[in-house]
């Protein structure tokens, strides 16, 4: 049989994308790979977020055609669907795959080497000569894949929807995803039910802007989904993807609250701390109603995690703009940020305003930035300190010459506990006391 390597670029919802087809296509034969070694086909599900993730997923593509030159190169996903241009002009590539048709990618091969066979007897060439492009249009429908095991061994990223209608004024992702798309509910808790049979405690709920689950079929779903999560047996753990600042009202930070299952770790997307720089950026709220959002949820959890992102540099952001929002996140007091310096996307509002920043004073703002964070974490980890808390552990690990469990608590901070023997602590969740730190990042559990 064939062998193919897989490569993932991007998000979340990317990561559970190239699972599902990695599981489809071992299911049908194929030799799975490592992508640094020789193949038959080479998949790149690529990102096109940034201007890095454009540069990254071509190089990768390259990079495949280098290991196997006479490999079939496909290449999957936001870059293709954006730069589909590039899609056809790039001769690395072979197959180009838009983002509704990654569930059909078994059959798109299948068809190609049939091609490929046919080709061969009639011209003795050895591949059609220009690259076959596969429906870079848009759909309304979800496109339904089901993963039914995953890479880790404790967790399993589940994707609920699709698309996003934000437009935000510096993101290209509306125009790689589309518009917004729910999967089916039915669907969703028939693949938790399975993945919780095959042993996992805890799910991710993950989208492009999952926020909107349920208002394509006319008004939010993402509680009454959480709510019927809540009763599935065995399973133990809720995790929630990216949030936007504007759902969470006192009512559905009070209904949440009571899902006991559901972890005290919220995602906020923030990107500025400056009312003037969320309006350019076509946020739809201000940095008073974020704040307000952030006390809710300190209201209904005791000490919940707070992570966010924040864009630093954006067109036209002055010294006193990014000086509020070094303010602003300090007030918040996130236990984790990820700072992203503003990148230029042709084809967004954003790419032709005028006082684009220097890539030097981005980094200077965005090592600011970083430096508040490593001490707002810092502190948040410190808090534990004393306290009891649970841990699913993950993986054992050896740490200064002895052997550590590490996992995870509901609030997603790192922490070990000191492996007794060949006792197995994989895929358990443990109760026990904070006493310290292993190291900066992880706390350590007695």
């Amino acid at each position: 049989m064939k062998s193919v390597a897989l490569h993932n670029l991007g998000c979340k919802v990317n990561g559970y994308e190239i699972e599902v087809m990695q599981q489809m296509l071992r299911e049908k034969g194929y030799t799975i790979v490592p992508f640094d070694k020789a193949a038959d086909v080479y998949i790149i599900n690529t990102c096109t977020v940034t201007n890095i993730a454009d540069r990254k997923s071509r190089q990768m593509i390259h990079r495949a055609k280098k290991n196997n030159p006479d490999a079939v190169v496909v290449a999957v996903g936001c870059y293709v669907q954006t730069g589909i241009d590039a899609g056809k002009k790039d001769a690395a590539i072979d197959i180009a795959i838009g983002n509704n048709c990654k569930k059909d990618i078994v059959s798109i091969l299948d068809e190609y080497f049939a091609q490929l066979e046919n080709r061969g007897e009639s011209d003795g060439t050895t591949k059609p000569a220009v690259s076959r492009i596969i429906d870079i249009n848009h759909t309304d429908e979800y496109e339904e894949m089901r993963l039914e095991k995953t890479a880790e061994h404790t967790r399993a990223y589940i994707k609920i929807q699709d698309g996003c209608n934000q437009f935000c004024s510096y993101c290209i992702i509306p125009y790689a995803r589309g518009r917004v798309r729910s999967r089916g509910e039915k669907e969703i808790l028939d693949e938790v039910r399975g993945i919780v049979l095959a042993g996992y405690r805890e799910i991710v709920l993950t989208g492009i802007h999952i926020s909107s689950y349920g208002i394509d079929r006319g008004e939010p779903e993402l509680l009454r989904l959480l709510s019927k999560l809540q009763d599935i047996d065995r399973l133990q753990r809720i995790r929630l993807g990216s949030l936007e600042p504007r759902i969470v009202t006192e009512e559905f930070a009070k209904q949440l609250s009571a899902m006991q299952k559901v972890c005290p770790h919220f995602h906020l997307s923030l990107q500025s701390g400056c009312d003037s720089v969320l309006k350019r950026m076509n946020r739809r709220y201000n940095a008073g109603e974020y704040f307000r959002t952030t006390e809710l949820l300190r209201q209904y959890y005791d000490n919940p995690a707070l992570t966010t992102d924040v864009i630093v540099g954006f067109p036209g952001e002055t010294e006193e703009e990014f000086r509020m929002t070094e303010q602003f996140v300090r007030r918040v007091n996130f236990y984790e940020m990820h700072i992203f310096k503003y990148s230029r996307r042709q084809g967004t509002v954003a790419a032709a305003m005028d006082n684009q920043l220097t890539e030097a004073e981005k980094g200077r703002r965005s090592a600011l930035l970083a430096a508040a964070g490593r001490e707002m974490s810092r502190v948040y980890r410190t808090s534990f300190i004393g306290q009891e808390t649970e841990v699913l552990f993950e993986e054992r690990k050896e740490w200064d010459g002895a052997d550590y469990w590490i996992g995870h608590t509901p609030q997603y901070v790192k922490a070990a506990k000191k492996a007794d023997g060949a006792e197995d602590l994989g895929n358990r969740i443990i109760r026990g006391t904070v006493t310290g730190f292993l190291d900066e990042d992880v706390v350590l559990l007695k």
